[in-house]
């Protein structure tokens, strides 16, 4: 039997050492969803003869040559599955499409293996999980608790252990509260990068296809094989990962304390300014921001003109069917009649005037470390409250997608109660790749585990030593390093940091000349018995290592690295014959701390020494 969280990194290394096949996984899947208590999960499932048979035509594939190669994945009820009903979460709405959604086709090609369709806030409107005919998922920790919505079903699916990731969607927060709620990660991609063809729309200008995992690594592994532009979209965008964020150094904007609104809850409070420390610890650099651009943003999404865009995606429905419906989900669609053009017009204006004062907070800072959610509540107190408390939830969610920003949110520790409390990490558009990076880290320093389980899985070795189809490990040296000149050009190809590192005490380091930018040469020189050579480790999605070596210049090329601890990676090495007479810097603690030092007009040159 397969113990704790199905995760991809680990079940891919299993893959391809051969410990696992797709069948057994599918069938643990199977009987972990079978034996699990809460029936409202689910909308429809995948008959167990198709799963498992899927699970079979697997085998006879090659792991390495498929990303998600017999992955367990779930997917909300307003995205289309071919031949299965899309529902979302209405009966009378029903459909059953005859192709899968552009980000279902392409798991599907990566070799996923889809258990089923989950509960949702019927037409995705709703954070709280309740608004469904089909039952309300509760939160792993305490069935009282809300799980948190829209996207309920495929949060708990992922936080029990069920599927290895889901899908979601969001719009004001329904891919990031219910992460937050159930103790996982929930990746929302700047607005157009993934293809929307095929999803049920909220509001289709806004609307985001997110990602439920148990690690950033994982959750990004999953977007990476979602495709990227699709021209039958006509909200998709021609974007990559263009905005790259400092690693080691990254200013944090933070809640001043007149912001810091959790509705009475002094323990979600208390976990928010740990979780301000732990990033401090990290090295982020704190700064207290004006909220209030960000706070009235969201507020437009409900209170202004753009709730109208809901009643647009379902004004026929909603006339023939609207007695059907959800009545909170009614109430909030159908008060979008009272807006007139006017009132659309008057809250583009706001937004126009509420994102350029964000725009003055976004110069001081380069993300933004938020509450989730402020507080949680029981499936009785929202069912007594209905609209207020749903409003409540969205305080630090409801801007993102209006003012374009890409998030992340992880857990961020426990309560006294057991029941966990998350961050999520915002930035402007297309920083996606490196938010990820650093929200990775942050989660992996906080002690919370993922989802059921109070450990978060480890960060995969290389790619050569286990196996693993998806990534290769690079050991970089020079320039680019985070923060470097060429640091971007790893960024470009979907690197994601994974951890600093150092040779073995047996390289040396050379300036090599007229190189521009400067640049060092890494050689092995057997015998020397050196500090070891600082550097860091990089995750390159593996079917784009080939292009990115492709690019590298001469003397430089890939080699296997030893690392102080024993491993071996790919890295970059020099050619011998270059750095004949080149100035050696092996003493100097790395190509950062020698760049700061010297590479200055009015800094004197290192010795030349000639190589042994």
């Amino acid at each position: 039997m397969i113990s704790g969280p199905f995760e991809i990194a680990g079940l891919s290394q299993a893959y391809n050492e051969r410990r696992l096949s797709p069948v057994d996984v599918a069938a643990e899947a199977l009987r972990r969803i079978a034996a699990y208590p809460d029936p409202a999960i689910w909308i429809t499932r995948v008959p167990d003869g198709e799963v498992m048979a899927r699970a079979e035509a697997l085998t006879h594939k090659d792991p390495q040559h498929l990303r998600l190669f017999g992955i367990p994945f779930a997917v909300k009820d307003n995205i289309d599955c071919a031949g299965l009903p899309s529902t979302a979460a209405c009966p009378a709405f029903a459909y059953t499409p005859a192709h899968n959604a552009h980000v279902v086709e392409h798991l599907l090609a990566a070799g996923a293996i889809l258990m089923g369709k989950t509960n949702l806030d019927q037409f995705a409107t709703g954070l709280v999980g309740t608004r469904s005919p089909y039952g309300a998922p509760h939160s792993v920790f305490d069935s009282r608790y809300i799980s948190g919505g829209s996207s309920s079903g495929s949060a708990v699916a992922v936080s029990a252990g069920l599927v290895a990731f889901a899908l979601g969607t969001d719009t004001a927060g329904s891919g990031r509260v219910p992460a937050a709620f159930n103790n996982i990660v929930g990746l929302k991609p700047t607005r157009g990068l993934l293809s929307t063809r095929g999803v049920v729309p909220a509001c289709r200008s806004l609307d985001c296809v997110s990602i439920f995992a148990h690690t950033a690594g994982d959750a990004w592994n999953v977007r990476s094989a979602m495709g990227g532009y699709d021209e039958a979209d006509d909200y998709s965008r021609r974007g990559t990962d263009t905005r790259h964020l400092p690693q080691e150094t990254p200013r944090f904007g933070v809640l001043s304390s007149s912001e810091r609104e959790f509705f009475g809850d002094d323990e979600n409070a208390r976990l928010y300014e740990r979780a301000i420390a732990r990033m401090e610890a990290l090295g982020g650099i704190k700064v207290e921001i004006d909220f209030a651009p960000f706070r009235k943003t969201g507020a437009l999404l409900y209170e202004g003109a753009f709730v109208a865009e809901r009643l647009a995606a379902l004004k026929n429905f909603v006339a023939t069917h609207g007695h059907e419906m959800d009545k909170s989900v009614h109430a909030v669609v159908t008060g979008a009649s009272r807006l007139s053009a006017v009132d659309a017009f008057e809250s583009q204006y706001a937004l126009a005037s509420y994102s350029r004062a964000a725009e003055a907070e976004w110069a001081k800072i380069d993300l933004l470390l938020l509450p989730t959610a402020p507080t949680q509540y029981t499936v009785d107190q929202v069912n007594a409250d209905p609209l207020a408390l749903n409003r409540r939830l969205g305080h630090y969610t409801n801007f993102v997608n209006l003012l374009d920003c890409a998030a992340i949110a992880v857990p961020a520790g426990f309560r006294s109660d057991s029941l966990p409390f998350g961050v999520t990490l915002v930035a402007r558009a297309f920083a996606d790749s490196s938010l990820a990076s650093i929200a990775d880290r942050f989660h992996r320093a906080e002690p919370s585990g993922t989802g059921a389980w109070r450990d978060v899985p480890p960060t995969p070795r290389s790619a050569t030593r286990t196996g693993m189809g998806e990534w290769a490990e690079l050991f970089v040296v020079g320039a680019h390093l985070t923060g470097m000149p060429l640091n971007h050009e790893l960024r470009s190809f979907g690197a994601v940091f994974q951890r600093e590192a150092a040779t073995a005490k047996d390289y040396r380091l050379f300036v090599l000349p007229n190189t521009k930018p400067a640049k060092p040469g890494l050689v092995r020189a057997p015998g020397f018995s050196g500090p070891g050579i600082p550097g860091e480790v990089w995750n390159v999605p593996l079917h784009r290592f080939g292009h990115f070596v492709a690019g590298i210049p001469s003397p430089l090329g890939i080699g296997k690295v030893r690392l102080e601890d024993g491993a071996e990676v790919s890295g970059f090495l020099c050619e011998t014959h270059a750095v004949e007479g080149a100035s050696e810097i092996t003493d100097q603690g790395g190509w950062r701390n020698y760049a700061l030092k010297f590479l200055n007009p009015e800094k004197t040159t290192t010795p030349r020494i000639k190589l042994q």
